[in-house]
């Protein structure tokens, strides 16, 4: 995960642009060229997505032109072509940006455009719904889930948590010279919110509350890590892929992290792990994990252009092409059905394919009011955990920043 960007939403809007098409697409004749952005910049998301574009395009009839922008230029980048009535006929956007994009009316809704939900899971949808529209679909999600290694598990005598009474059990047993029981990211990002995220909504809490007793609870769970020495100061500064490493190179027994390491563990032969849901506070409550992953969107130009558009977005949503790519990226196919044999085929996946049911998108339940509230939910964790702040300060003044 990624800092959001705050945007400039209305820029198409103040330039009154009506459709927030490109001028030079204006006319309604039939495309043979449609125009594609997103931000891939490492193999192998930036090698498959052009394939999976280009055999889209055959069926469809156009020719689907490529386009890699740097993560940090890439949605300062879509708003400045918004405004020039420039925006490309498709883009792949984080799913919490799309939120805030679709204010700039630059985005067209997909569900009135043809393009049908079916067999999709809801709260995928919902990730890509503004105002009761859906603007963005996602052909693939990720999430997180619980990490474990199964030799220190062994020699430990340990059982993989399914409560956080059994976690915070665990994590203590497991704990001993330069090995910790659990790592996990509480970088002051974005990711560090979307990493606290699992525990935050499995005990109960939401983000219109950040310092309610369900809240205070998950972040004392957190802190209780650290504090203990169960899990390394050094989370505050670790991302996601330092948490990985940590697991890799033995120095945590436990890890929260997500499907698009699976690549670089399974190659570890002599690493042997397993995968179970996140725990909640009881074995009644099921994860409420966050839903990562980008959206499809297709932006207006010309009616020609926007359904030729959509055509080849029902071809990359399509079960066949959303398990080419979920497969490619480390990700869940969106399709109830797809999920369910990729949680089948590989073992490793059927955690988080589990948790598919009760994830939820992030602006669900704030929609473009997220990023402020999550900047003030990661930076509670990091006055938590690096300075002290007990959990219920830090979340009171979260919250006051917030409202």
């Amino acid at each position: 995960m990624k800092p959001l960007l705050a945007l400039a939403a209305t820029a198409c809007l103040l330039a009154g642009v009506a459709a927030c098409g490109n001028d030079s697409k204006a006319d309604d004749a039939a495309p043979t060229t449609l125009t594609e952005m997103d931000y891939y910049e490492a193999a192998p998301q930036n090698t498959e997505l052009p394939k999976i574009l280009d055999a889209c395009g055959r069926q469809a009839g156009v020719t689907v032109q490529h386009q890699q922008v740097p993560r940090d230029q890439f949605m300062p980048k879509l708003l400045q072509q918004a405004g020039a009535r420039k925006l490309p006929d498709l883009a792949l956007i984080d799913n919490p940006d799309l939120q805030q994009f679709a204010t700039s009316g630059a985005l067209v809704a997909l569900d009135g455009a043809g393009l049908s939900t079916e067999g999709l899971y809801p709260s995928i949808v919902d990730a890509g719904r503004y105002q009761g529209k859906v603007y963005g679909i996602a052909p693939g999600v990720n999430g997180l889930a619980l990490y474990y290694n199964k030799d220190l598990f062994a020699a430990a005598g340990v059982q993989p948590p399914t409560t956080w009474p059994e976690l915070t059990a665990a994590a203590a047993k497991l704990t001993h010279g330069k090995q910790y029981g659990i790592a996990f990211s509480a970088v002051g990002t974005e990711e560090g919110s979307f990493q606290f995220e699992p525990f935050f909504w499995t005990a109960g809490a939401d983000l219109k509350q950040l310092d309610s007793p369900p809240a205070v609870r998950a972040l004392s769970l957190v802190t209780g890590f650290v504090k203990s020495g169960q899990a390394s100061k050094s989370v505050v500064n670790w991302t996601q892929a330092d948490v990985n490493d940590q697991f890799v190179a033995g120095n945590a027994a436990m890890m929260v992290n997500g499907p698009w390491q699976l690549p670089v563990l399974t190659g570890k032969k002599a690493l042997h792990f397993g995968i179970v849901p996140i725990p909640g506070p009881t074995v009644n409550d099921k994860p409420v994990t966050p839903l990562g992953g980008e959206v499809w969107t297709v932006g207006h130009s010309s009616p020609a252009r926007e359904a030729k558009a959509v055509e080849v977005l029902k071809c990359l949503l399509s079960g066949e092409k959303s398990l080419q790519w979920s497969k490619a990226a480390g990700y869940l196919s969106s399709n109830v059905e797809t999920a369910a044999q990729q949680g089948r085929d590989d073992p490793n996946l059927a955690a988080f394919v589990a948790e598919l049911g009760t994830a939820r998108a992030r602006t669900a339940e704030l929609g473009t009011a997220y990023p402020k509230v999550s900047a003030a939910l990661y930076t509670a964790l990091q006055s938590s955990l690096a300075g002290g702040t007990p959990p219920g300060e830090a979340l009171a003044k979260a919250q006051q920043d917030a409202s």
